[in-house]
């Protein structure tokens, strides 16, 4: 397996890598080489990685190879490189929830996604980093060092899924599993220029389950998200909301810009809650809308249907059950907790029990408000955050442990619906930032979403090129 690639094989796509490895083109063993170099390129400025061992990439790069030779590769994705969230469990591995106070313990089993990666021969490059409880968004953690933006690294990657959002934008291999609970896996894919997407509640089985809580793919291709949920979405019994065995031709993804012709498009340009949206930001959006239109889609304007009583009640909720988790640790552990999650939780201690309970409500009110806003269309376009990446340093936008979430206004409704919601790069601020378009469908429509994102891929406008690491940039060295 010597022939030379044209193209970096860290560059390359996972469909790529797979129909190089059944031609002999190069090897498992070549690419995991290629990703090693460039992470560690990288690594000094992003620091987007947890449990980085060399050694372990290589020897499930030279498993894969061998079992590429015998022509017996194990499943869609043997050997290309992968990396999975620090909150998704990983046997033998601690999985610290990007707080220093966590127990270390080594995992017992594979979470869910862990274990459909190993079925299907994914070499595990490395766990990725998040912030303390997944609960920010941003790469600012207690345990972890902070993560950045490869766009620019005064800047967020976004949260919770900071490390895998960095690490698919700076090139790190083609597949990564983040997280979301109310936008974790979209944020930092649309501050990060990538492509990802929120599955229906239950269509990735993930371990510990929780009410609005998806696992999902974070690449830079819609061909590539659509190849890992393939490999993803098999049912788990460990996961009671998962959805049952379903065929879905995934590999149907790419129906062409037709897919966006008669589409009932509805146009969300305020969330209704929390902070205005940027102008930068509302003029991406706008052209994207004229680009659908343009395919043929008609684009009504939908008016916002959150409200700040929502997002407030399932803010509180949140703290208090933050509240209620850290209660339960020894003061010397709780000190070890991010300051601004101990702020933000220790609020909520003069909750009485009929605020809880009304905080509480907050979250069905969501989700039959956002279904039944969705309802005459198709599709819902929209920012996915209101401002493009804050600081890298900043907790939030707002970095004010009181008004934590005025920026999830556009993602956390899908939480609650159920409904599949990808991010898709739309456009660049003035200064080339990444700016997200979000692309809701109604429930279990996850195909129908991802044909629409690839629609968009095809004729959005030209994209910039990837980052590459500092001496690469300044020397084109390759």
């Amino acid at each position: 397996m010597t022939k030379q690639s044209p193209t970096a094989l860290h560059e390359l796509g996972a469909a790529e890598l797979v129909a190089g490895y059944r031609r002999r083109e190069f090897s498992p063993v070549e690419v995991a080489r290629s990703v090693l170099g460039h992470a560690e390129r990288w690594e000094q400025h992003l620091q987007a990685l947890f449990l980085l061992r060399p050694e372990r990439v290589m020897e499930q790069a030279r498993a894969s190879e061998k079992r590429w030779l015998q022509g017996a590769p194990l499943g869609l994705i043997d050997g290309v490189p992968v990396t999975i969230k620090d909150n998704i469990a990983t046997q033998g591995d601690p999985t610290p929830l990007g707080t220093a106070a966590t127990d270390m313990a080594p995992a017992l089993q594979d979470a869910p996604p862990a274990a459909r990666v190993r079925e299907h021969g994914g070499v595990v490059l490395a766990k990725t980093t998040m912030p303390d409880y997944g609960m920010l968004s941003s790469g600012l953690s207690s345990y972890h060092k902070l993560a950045r933006n490869p766009w620019d690294f005064s800047k967020t990657p976004g949260g919770s899924s900071a490390g895998a959002g960095s690490a698919a934008a700076a090139g790190y291999g083609p597949l990564h599993i983040g997280t979301d609970i109310g936008g974790s896996l979209r944020l930092p894919a649309g501050w990060c220029g990538i492509f990802t997407l929120k599955p229906s509640l239950g269509r990735i089985p993930i371990d510990p389950p929780y009410t609005g809580r998806a696992a999902g793919p974070m690449t830079r291709t819609v061909a590539d998200a659509a190849l890992f949920l393939d490999v993803l979405s098999r049912p788990d019994e460990r996961d009671s909301m998962s959805l049952p065995a379903q065929h879905i031709a995934w590999s149907a993804f790419d129906a062409g810009v037709d897919k966006l012709r008669g589409l009932r498009i509805g146009l969300l340009l305020e969330a209704g809650c929390g902070l205005a949206v940027e102008p930068e930001v509302k003029d991406a959006i706008q052209r994207a809308a004229a680009l659908f239109e343009r395919a043929g889609a008609v684009v009504a304007p939908m008016q916002p249907f959150m409200t700040q009583s929502m997002l407030d009640g399932m803010d509180h909720f949140w703290r208090m059950r933050s509240y209620a988790d850290m209660r339960a640790l020894p003061a010397e552990t709780k000190a070890r907790v991010l300051p601004y999650i101990q702020q933000w939780a220790d609020s909520a201690a003069g909750m009485t029990g009929e605020a809880v309970y009304r905080a509480v409500h907050q979250f069905h009110h969501t989700r039959v408000t956002t279904v039944n806003a969705c309802r005459p269309f198709d599709y819902v376009i929209s920012p996915v955050s209101p401002v493009p990446a804050p600081p890298a340093e900043f907790a939030s936008p707002t970095n004010d442990p009181m008004r934590p979430l005025e920026h999830i206004g556009f993602t956390v409704p899908f939480n609650m619906s159920e409904q599949p919601a990808a991010s898709i790069n739309c456009g660049y601020t003035r200064s080339g930032l990444p700016i997200g378009l979000q692309i809701a469908g109604k429930r279990f429509d996850d195909l129908g979403v991802l044909q629409v994102a690839r629609a968009f891929e095809l004729v959005r406008e030209g994209q910039r090129p990837w980052p590459q690491p500092p001496s690469e940039a300044l020397h084109h060295v390759d």
